[in-house]
C-alpha cells in the first residue's frame, strides 16, 4: 500500500467501503468480492487497498482482539506490532513509575502507543515512514492525548517527555517482504543510540527474544515475555522503569492470566539426577531468562541432563512456568522399537518434543507409521546419562 492508495482509503467513502467488506479467507472469495466491488464502480487501487486491509484486520484479531475491527495496518507493521496484552504491560510500567509524558519512538502502527493512551498517558508517537505514521494516526484517533509525528527517533528531543519507549527497526524499510537485519548497528535507531538515551531518560526497549545476551547492559532489567507458550520479546527497562533488585524476569501470559519469575541475575541450575515420575518442559521465557534453576527448586525438581532444559520431579505440579508430563517409560531412541511399543499400546496420535538430539520430529513421526489407534502419547526425545533416549509420557491436565 503506497501513500496514494492510503489517501484514497482514508476518505469517508473509502472507510465506509472497508467497514462493510468482510475478511476474505480463500481465493474464490477474493474473486467474488473483487468482482462485486468493481461492478459497483470502485477504482482498482481502492479495491486492492480495501481487500488488503480486510485481510489484515482478520489476521490482526490474534494480536488486537476486537480493536482490530477499526484499525489499519501494513503487512510489516502488523508482523512487528506488539500484542495488545503485552503492550498493556509496557504501558503499566510507565504509569506505575509516575511518568506521564511518554514518547513512543519507532511507533510502527501504534500498538504500544494505544495501550499507553488507554492509561491516560500523554503520548507522542514518532515514525519516519509516511504511510506507517498515517496508519498510526488513524489507530490513535480515539485518544485526544495521543499524537503522531513524522520524524527520526534518533533525533527526537528527549527533554519533551518524562520517559521513552523504543522499538528499534530490526528489518529493512518497507511495508511488506522486509528482511531481518542481523547487525545491531544497522537497526534504526542503533543500539548505541538507544542505550545512550537510557543514561539520561527513563527508557524501555523492545528487542527480539533471541538477541545476544552479551549486548544487554548490566544496568537494565531484562524481561522475556511469552504469550501462549511463544516467546514474543525481550524488553529492557532502565532507571525508574526497572524494578529494584531485578535484572532477570520471565513473564508468562496465557489462559491462566499473567505470571512472573524474577531474580537478581541468572540462577544456577539444580544438579542432574535420575528421571523421576514427572517431567517438566520450562516455558521459553523461563529458559531465555535463565531461571530454570528457580523453577526446579519451586517444584522440588532437578535437571534431567546437563545443558538440556528439562526438569524432573517426584511431584505432580500445575505451574504456568512449565508444561508437565507423567513419565510412563523410557527406552532407547530407536524408531523401530518405539513404533512397536506404540502399536502394542494402541497409540494413534503422538506429540513429539526434543532437546539435545539431532532429530527432525516430522520425519521421525512418518517413520513411526502410526496406524489408527485411539490412544495418545507424548514422546520426549532427549539424552539421559549421555544416551539418546525416548521418554514416553502423558500430559498432565
Amino acid at each position: 500500500m503506497d501513500a496514494a492508495d492510503l489517501a484514497e482509503l482514508l476518505t469517508p467513502d473509502g472507510m465506509a467501503l472497508l467497514d462493510r467488506t468482510p475478511g476474505v479467507s480463500d481465493d474464490g472469495e477474493i474473486v467474488r468480492v473483487v468482482s462485486r466491488l468493481r461492478a459497483e464502480g470502485h477504482a482498482p487501487g481502492l479495491v486492492a487497498a480495501v481487500l488488503t486491509q480486510a485481510r489484515l484486520r482478520q489476521k490482526a484479531r490474534a494480536k488486537f482482539g476486537d480493536f482490530a475491527g477499526r484499525m489499519l495496518f501494513t503487512e510489516a507493521g502488523l508482523e512487528q506490532a506488539t500484542r495488545l496484552s503485552v503492550a498493556a504491560q509496557h504501558a503499566g510500567r510507565f504509569a506505575a513509575a509516575g511518568l506521564h509524558r511518554v514518547a513512543d519512538l519507532g511507533c510502527g502502527i501504534g500498538g504500544d502507543a494505544m495501550a499507553m493512551a488507554a492509561l491516560d498517558l500523554d503520548v507522542t508517537a514518532v515514525d519516519r515512514d509516511e504511510v506507517t505514521a498515517a496508519v498510526a494516526t488513524h489507530n490513535l484517533a480515539p485518544w485526544p492525548d495521543a499524537r503522531v509525528e513524522l520524524g527520526d527517533a534518533a533525533t527526537f528531543d528527549l527533554s519533551r517527555v518524562d520517559g521513552v519507549w523504543m522499538d528499534p527497526a530490526r528489518r529493512t524499510a518497507g511495508h511488506a517482504n522486509t528482511r531481518r537485519l542481523s547487525d545491531p548497528d544497522d537497526w534504526s535507531p542503533s543500539l548505541d543510540t538507544v542505550f545512550a538515551a537510557a543514561t539520561t531518560t527513563p527508557t524501555g526497549v523492545k528487542l527480539g527474544p533471541g538477541i545476544d545476551r552479551d549486548l544487554i547492559p548490566d544496568t537494565a532489567e531484562a524481561q522475556w515475555t511469552s504469550v501462549d507458550r511463544e516467546v514474543v520479546e525481550l524488553a529492557l527497562w532502565f532507571g525508574p522503569l526497572a524494578r529494584p533488585g531485578v535484572t532477570r524476569a520471565a513473564t508468562v501470559i496465557g489462559a491462566h492470566g499473567i505470571a512472573e519469575l524474577t531474580a537478581p541475575g541468572d540462577t544456577e541450575d539444580e544438579p542432574v539426577g535420575p528421571i523421576d515420575e514427572y517431567l517438566y518442559e520450562p516455558d521459553g521465557a523461563v529458559i531465555r531468562a535463565r531461571l530454570i534453576g528457580d523453577l526446579a527448586r519451586s517444584i522440588g525438581g532437578h535437571m534431567l541432563s546437563d545443558g538440556i532444559a528439562y526438569v524432573t520431579s517426584a511431584r505432580a505440579v500445575t505451574t504456568p512456568f512449565a508444561q508437565g508430563f507423567r513419565v510412563l517409560d523410557t527406552m532407547p531412541l530407536d524408531v523401530k522399537q518405539i513404533a512397536a511399543r506404540l502399536a502394542s499400546d494402541g497409540v494413534g496420535t503422538v506429540e513429539i518434543k526434543k532437546r539435545g538430539v539431532d532429530v527432525d520430529p516430522a520425519q521421525f513421526r512418518k517413520r513411526l507409521r502410526l496406524r489408527g489407534g485411539t490412544g495418545r502419547m507424548t514422546l520426549v526425545l532427549t539424552r539421559l546419562e549421555g544416551r539418546h533416549t525416548a521418554v514416553l509420557c502423558e500430559r498432565l491436565v
